[in-house]
């Protein structure tokens, strides 16, 4: 049976922020920061409606928080639980933000992810996102990517 993915609750809460600590601490020590998903107000994601979860057999196993703006939709966070890691749960959640996004009419989806994450930012590429930029926002050296959806 393959996963399900549907909007985020306020009891699901803890397991959002449990998935993130645990997907994201690890690079505390490479980049010397905390990661911009790990500084998130996850209540108020959740009220916003924009926090998604990826279950199997009614366990959390990922989350995805996406934002539409202007023409776009924000793939803001991806995350996927470490022992549930190699399941194709990143990949679902990738191709549910796209599905979302073409969804809304959206023409792109674009995302950003700190320079030292690199093999995330291979992982995007593979997916077809192509890099717009690269900024500095708050104290995080951030690779800007983008992909055309039609």
């Amino acid at each position: 049976m393959r996963p399900h993915i549907r909007p985020a609750t306020p009891i699901d809460l803890p397991d959002v922020e449990r998935i993130v600590a645990e997907a994201y601490g690890h690079y505390v020590a490479r980049i010397g920061a905390t990661p911009g998903p790990m500084r998130d107000d996850y209540p108020a994601r959740i009220a916003q409606g924009v926090v998604h979860v990826l279950l199997e057999q009614d366990s959390i196993q990922g989350i995805l928080v996406l934002i539409p703006e202007a023409g776009c939709m924000l793939l803001d966070n991806i995350a996927v639980a470490p022992q549930a890691q190699g399941k194709g749960y990143g990949r679902d959640l990738m191709l549910f933000a796209e599905s979302e996004a073409r969804r809304a009419g959206l023409d792109f989806i674009r995302l950003y992810t700190q320079e030292k994450m690199t093999e995330n930012i291979a992982i995007y590429r593979r997916y077809g996102y192509v890099e717009t930029h690269r900024a500095e926002e708050i104290g995080l050296h951030r690779v800007f990517m983008k992909k055309a959806l039609k």
